[in-house]
C-alpha cells in the first residue's frame, strides 16, 4: 500500500518509493532519503511534528511533517 511518511504511525517500516527533488532538502538525500532505501518510524512528537525515523538500519533522522509529506512510501509491515 503506498502512502506518505507523514501518514505512518510509530513502528511502522516502509521501504520509499518516491521523493520530489525539488522539495527534499539536499542533506536528506546524503542520509539516505533515496527510493528503495527502508525506513522505520521511531518516533511521532506529541503534536505530530517533527517526525524521527531510521533509515537503512543506520540514520537517524528527524523531518518536519511537511516534508515527509513529499516523501512516498511502501508500507512493509506494522
Amino acid at each position: 500500500m503506498k502512502t506518505t511518511v507523514d501518514l505512518l504511525k510509530i513502528g511502522d517500516k516502509a521501504v520509499i518509493t518516491h521523493v520530489d527533488l525539488d522539495k527534499i532538502p539536499l542533506k536528506l538525500l546524503e542520509m539516505g532519503c533515496l527510493p528503495n532505501n527502508d525506513l522505520e518510524i521511531v518516533q511521532i512528537a506529541p503534536l505530530g511534528d517533527p517526525i524521527y525515523l531510521n533509515v537503512n538500519n543506520g540514520s537517524h533522522l528527524a523531518i518536519r511533517k511537511e516534508t515527509a509529506h513529499e516523501i512516498e512510501v511502501e508500507i512493509r509491515e506494522k
